[in-house]
């Protein structure tokens, strides 16, 4: 392909994405996940943490392998399999974002925990209402040109053995399309099992390898014009958006679900158990 070839399709995929971008934004509008406005500033005990725990973890017996996909500036989505409690410090390390994740509840509940939850500024999910206000404060994260860190299993696995895998859940996708110019960038790590086992390892074991394996990120725009991926045109995404709420929310529902299995599965392309 020459360079006039490659300019031309540069040209013609900025026209689509602008007029995807116009035709979303309504849409959003009457359905997405809406932030509180609220400034998320990063906390002092955070920063201290990064400094001083991400050199030693960094020099533990781990492998990171395609870190030229992680966004080095712009406000992203790190999506990522779930085996153990130092999943999020393993990425926090690995990908040198500040990064905000979304935590259950049950962290914040109990005293020994709660401090450090809210200390590194993470998210507090509430089951009974379905999450909805974490991850309205989610967005509030990437509004505020931050980086999110989600778990898109909702939990880790109980099962004892592989696949430990799990469905994943759709708020990962509610929250691309809430940003939709945020890139989410899947993340497959295997061996934090191995390092620190839940409920069973008191303490990590550091001479257990990690492997943490960064795939490419696609932002929610992108993946809706994609043929393979969401396959709308502004055009149809247009019509959508004349049909009744209900029905509305069931089309975009649709799409949610395609996003988050296809993340999944890309995930477990990547390598996870």
């Amino acid at each position: 392909m020459g360079q006039e070839d490659i300019a031309s399709r540069i040209a013609w995929w900025s026209l689509l994405e602008s007029d995807l971008a116009a035709a979303w934004e309504l849409v959003s509008k009457r359905v997405c996940l809406k932030g509180t406005g609220r400034k998320i500033k990063v906390p002092l005990l955070y920063n201290l943490l990064r400094l001083t725990a991400g050199p030693l973890m960094r020099n533990l017996n781990t492998r990171w392998n395609g870190v030229n996909n992680i966004p080095r500036h712009q406000p992203s989505i790190f999506a990522a399999n779930h085996l153990s409690h130092v999943d999020p410090l393993f990425i926090i390390t690995g990908s040198r974002r500040k990064i905000f994740f979304l935590a259950k509840d049950d962290h914040f509940k109990r005293k020994h925990t709660a401090w450090f939850m809210k200390a590194t500024g993470q998210i507090e999910t509430a089951r009974t209402n379905g999450g909805y206000d974490a991850l309205s404060a989610a967005v509030d994260i990437l509004d505020s040109g931050h980086c999110l860190g989600i778990f898109p299993e909702g939990t880790r696995s109980k099962n004892t053995e592989p696949p430990f895998l799990l469905r994943g859940k759709t708020g990962v996708a509610r929250i691309a399309a809430a940003s939709p110019n945020a890139p989410v960038v899947p993340i497959a790590h295997i061996g934090t099992r191995e390092f620190m086992k839940p409920k069973v390892n008191k303490i990590p074991r550091p001479w257990r390898k990690v492997v943490f394996n960064y795939g490419v990120g696609i932002t929610w725009l992108e993946w809706l014009g994609d043929s393979q991926g969401g396959n709308c045109t502004p055009h149809s995404i247009e019509e959508m958006n004349e049909l009744e709420e209900h029905l509305l929310r069931s089309e975009i529902g649709a799409l949610y679900r395609k996003f988050t299995n296809q993340l999944m599965q890309t995930i477990k392309e990547l390598g996870a158990p």
